[in-house]
Formats: C-alpha cells, structure tokens, sequence
C-alpha cells in the first residue's frame, strides 16, 4: 500500500483579505501552505505528495517551502476544486494505491488524524474525518428563524477525505462537477465512506480571524513546560546578620559559603539551572575559583535567568521555601518576594517565599545552618 497526499491549493481565498492567497500568508513564522505540507512530509505512513497548485502561484510555492526537506510533485489546477482535485489524481505516482485529499488551508491537521483515516480505508474504499453538530440548528428566512432543524446525523466536514485511488479517480470521471467536497463525488458513485473521529483543532482557515485561532492552538502545541528542583544548605558562622533572598537578615550569625552565601538565591538559581539540564552553580561558578569570593549571589540568579531567556523560556513562576529556627522569616519575607522579583523580571505574584522549621529536629532544628528548596517553572514559548 501506497499512500499519496494530494494538497489542494488553487483557490484564490479572497475572504481572507491580503495581497496574496490566504495559503501563502504568514502563520507564526510560516506561509499556511508550508504548515500543511510539512504535516504530511513528516508523517510515516506518506509515500509522496502531490500539491495542486494555481498556474500563477509558482513564485509564491517555492517562496513558502524555501527552507523545507520535503519533496512535493506540482501541478497545475483547474478552473474549479473538482478540476484540481482531477489534475491531483492523474499526477499520483505510480504504485499509488490510496490517496488523501486535503485542503491547503488547513494546516493544523494531526498525525493521529491521518492515521485514523488510513486505517478506516482498510474497511471501506472511501473515509473521511467529521465532527458532529452539537448546536442547535434553524432555517432562516428574510433575517428571522423560520424553523428549527434536527441535528441528529449531522456532522461537520473535515480533511483528509481518504479513498481507493481507482475508485475516486473513477467517480471524478463521472462525475458533472460541482461538488463541495470529494465525499460527495464518492457518494454520487455509490461509494461507502467511512466517518472517523475530527479533530476540532484542524480548522480550515477561511476568514481573518482564522489567523488568530490557528496561532493559538500553535502556541499551545509547541509549547514546552519545564520543572526545576533546587536544594542548598549553608552552615552558620560566626557573624551579625545573613544574606537571603538579597536581604541583610539581623542574626547573631552569619551564614558560610564561598559567595555571599545566599541559600535563598543559590537554591533558585540551581532550580532554573536544573529545569535547563544545565547542571548547578558549582558547574557555571566553581568554588574553587577566588573571583567569586564573597560575590554577590545576583550575579548567579542573573546568570540563570539569561540563560533561560537565552533559551526560549519565560520564568513561570517560583516556589521557593526556607527551612530555619532563626531567624524569623515571615516579617521579611514580603521584601524578600519584592527583591527576588525585581532581579528576574518577574510580577511579584509570581514568586513566592516562605518559611518552615524542622521542629527542633536535625541540623537546623539545632540552629546549625539554614536549608532550602526551590521549585521553578519555565514555559516557552
């Protein structure tokens, strides 16, 4: 069994506005077309693709797929759908078997989409994605409900519609032409057409508000979650105040470390470094190099925080908790939030700072050191 896609892609889409068909404008970074090629390029079950494409659009075609891999047969298309889709059939390579008939503008179709349809046509020489109708319907006359209409049975029409190739190609032929869509022509041929699940995400873009609705579920679709963990402990010292979170604490100690000894800020930092893979402080600011001595821990936080910019990601928000008998953390864990806030460009109700004792139990239930833990989170895009 061979599989070719057939891309349909000779309309001119003039609802969509702009100064060039709605299959060659810009979604998220790339022409629509492109999208809707790379979604069947990359899937495994395509042997070859065919793209329909209007005679003038040649220009616009290899502007698009400039810096795509995919291989893709062209053609030229008809003055209707049923033309082009014609011309789609007769290019399929040969040893097609089955073909997928998908419009150009709808670039948001799934893997898992195109595999139910494949595997729907090992039952029925014809099978088609849809969606049933969940609203209520009316007819309308002269601007007013004239009657409701039952919805039982009716779905919305999706693609890739799937057929035979011989029996689809067969049905075109006889067919007289204006045709919605290939289900149709399938059906005038007394073709069965299988119905399998659609996917309310493989939208076809059709207005301008298409736009904004495609870049949405784009966004959520690549959108990348990271989860850091951070752990630090800092034995106290002799001293009259700690470092935490860039505040200066009143304690009749200090906290002992190579830098400034900032649990709070080391621990955080080692949570963004650890949703990263970038290992922990100690890999990007060795101890043992004397440059860093008494450095600020800023200088750290900052670090990671550029990084993660580097990287694509936004700081979703921080969860940071210290663990100490004394000194007192809640009256200055508000200017604590605020500080950690300001150095990572966060809104401070994104960052949290709180604190807890160990009931008196192990090194810091004895007043020995401070620990702490972190939690981060980073979202791209």
């Amino acid at each position: 069994m061979t599989v070719t896609a057939i891309i349909v892609a000779a309309g001119r889409g003039t609802r969509v506005g702009g100064d060039k068909p709605k299959q060659y404008q810009d979604l998220a970074g790339r022409a629509v077309l492109a999208r809707t090629i790379e979604a069947f390029a990359g899937h495994p079950r395509i042997g070859a693709i065919v793209a329909v494409l209007h005679p003038e659009d040649g220009a616009l075609f290899k502007l698009a797929l400039a810096d795509s891999a995919a291989e893709v047969v062209t053609v030229p298309g008809g003055a209707s759908r049923d033309a082009s889709v014609m011309a789609g059939l007769k290019a399929a390579p040969e040893g097609t078997t089955r073909v997928l008939i998908h419009d150009g503008a709808r670039p948001l179709v799934s893997a898992a989409l195109i595999d139910r349809v494949i595997d729907a046509l090992d039952d029925a020489p014809g099978a088609a994605p849809a969606l049933p109708v969940t609203d209520a319907l009316w007819r309308g006359r002269d601007g007013k409900v004239a009657a409701p209409h039952p919805r039982e049975g009716l779905f919305r029409a999706q693609t890739p519609q799937g057929f035979h190739l011989r029996a689809i190609l067969a049905a075109h032929q006889a067919h007289p032409g204006g045709a919605a869509d290939d289900v149709e022509v399938a059906l005038a041929a007394g073709l069965d057409v299988a119905i399998v699940e659609g996917d309310e995400d493989n939208l076809k873009i059709t207005h301008k508000v298409d736009f904004a609705r495609a870049e949405r579920v784009l966004r959520e679709r690549n959108m990348d979650i990271r989860t850091g963990n951070g752990f630090d402990v800092h034995a106290f010292c002799e001293g009259d105040g700690v470092i935490l979170c860039g505040i200066k604490v009143p304690h009749d100690k200090a906290l002992k470390g190579h830098s400034d000894a900032d649990v709070g800020m080391h621990t955080v930092t080692d949570a963004i470094y650890g949703a990263l893979a970038e290992g922990d402080i100690g890999q990007h600011f060795p101890p043992s190099d004397p440059q860093w001595k008494g450095a600020a821990s800023e200088i750290f936080l900052k670090h990671a925080v550029a990084l993660a910019a580097e990287r694509g990601f936004r700081i979703a928000n921080v969860d940071l908790t210290l663990i100490c008998e004394r000194p007192k953390i809640g009256p200055v864990a508000g200017a604590m939030r605020a500080e950690m806030a300001r150095l990572m460009g966060m809104d401070e109700a994104r960052v949290s700072v709180k604190a807890t004792t160990s009931e008196r139990l192990g090194f810091t239930g004895r007043e020995e050191g401070i620990a702490a833990l972190a939690t981060v989170t980073l979202v791209a895009p």
